[in-house]
């Protein structure tokens, strides 16, 4: 039987059986804890350069369909499961997750204990791992993985954002009330979705757009998307988000509340495994409210460098108290680091949008 291993920069590795396709590959080892999602999940750009692993131990019995794509590709360079169900039922499905995998050339492997790796990866924090169907030696892995390229301080953005700007085409959209530019960091479908729903016109620009560029459609209100890595990694965005703070509102989720903390004179950090499921609580400082949030991050705005004068905390997460959701006192500016838009996930916080809609047709009057 084929065998392969992932194997971490700590030396500790975990044996299991690949699926069709063989080779290496190699990137930043998370752990999702949602049960469902998986299509959403592999295709969304936030986890470009890592190798995503799963805590629910049987994952694909739903297969997957055309409409839960997040994304034009499939963006995580591995996937590591407990068990892949052979047999999908959903009158949905087009095809198996397995064939999938094997159809976008991604490694995966099956057969380890997903809970030894969470719970080491709980405990020693999130790490370069490397997962290979043709290499065993221990000395030579460590050696691979010395070149693997760190997610702090570098920029990921780059690697998904759009090539040239577009307007997106939805067939549900509602008749157009607003006209968005959107900085794609890494944006997912369903964000579009939802603001073109709403009745938003979604300009979407290329991480490196000039202000010059997004000004000249006329904006009623700027969005910063999600993204990969380190938002330290991307100065060039906080810049071009400062030059329309107080001027029309500003939203961004997050690696785009991160990216605005930045703008606004914050600091961020990495975390030790971070956030990626779909089961956070949040807590809505404003309104008392509290939510279940799809999350997937890795850094987190510090709330204490922050200046209190003129910034409030709105969210804060209720597991380990980081920071979720930042608002300008005086400026129609504010963030959250959950996903309001879901997919995979609750839909608690999905109100968060129709704040952004209020924002806009408030800054037009």
């Amino acid at each position: 039987m084929n065998k392969a291993i992932l194997y971490l920069e700590d030396g500790t590795g975990f044996i299991g059986q690949p699926l069709s396709v063989q080779g290496e590959s190699a990137g930043e080892v998370v752990f999702n804890t949602a049960m469902t999602g998986y299509q959403e999940i592999l295709t969304d750009p936030s986890y470009a350069g890592q190798i995503v692993t799963m805590t629910y131990p049987l994952i694909g019995n739903y297969g997957v369909n055309e409409e839960d794509i997040e994304s034009k590709k499939i963006h995580v360079e591995g996937f590591v499961v407990k068990e892949f169900c052979r047999t999908h039922s959903n009158y949905r499905a087009m095809q198996s997750l397995i064939d999938y995998l094997n159809e976008n050339n991604i490694i995966a492997i099956e057969g380890i204990d997903t809970r030894a790796l969470t719970r080491h990866l709980r405990l020693q924090g999130t790490m370069k791992a490397i997962l290979s169907t043709e290499d065993f030696d221990p000395a030579s892995l460590s050696k691979k993985l010395d070149n693997v390229p760190s997610m702090e301080g570098r920029d990921w953005v780059s690697k998904v954002t759009t090539e040239e700007k577009y307007i997106w085409k939805d067939d549900e959209a509602q008749s157009v009330k607003y006209k968005v530019a959107a900085i794609d960091c890494g944006i997912k479908f369903n964000i579009l979705r939802i603001l073109s729903r709403l009745g938003c016109q979604v300009h979407v620009f290329p991480a490196r757009a000039s202000v010059e560029e997004i000004k000249a459609i006329n904006p009623d209100g700027l969005f910063i998307s999600n993204g990969p890595g380190d938002p330290a990694g991307v100065p060039y965005v906080a810049q071009t988000v400062k030059r329309f703070f107080g001027k029309i509102p500003v939203f961004g989720i997050c690696l785009g509340h991160q990216i605005l903390g930045l703008a606004l004179g914050g600091e961020t950090y990495k975390m030790k495994f971070g956030h990626h499921g779909a089961n956070h609580p949040v807590k809505d400082l404003i309104n008392e409210r509290i939510g279940i949030t799809s999350q997937n991050h890795g850094f987190c705005v510090d709330m204490e460098s922050l200046d209190k004068g003129d910034i409030e905390l709105a969210n804060i997460n209720l597991n380990d108290k980081t920071l979720e959701g930042i608002r300008h006192k005086q400026w129609p500016v504010f963030s959250f680091q959950h996903h309001p838009e879901a997919a995979p996930g609750p839909h608690d916080a999905q109100y968060l949008f129709d704040y952004f809609i209020e924002m806009m047709e408030k800054n037009k009057r």
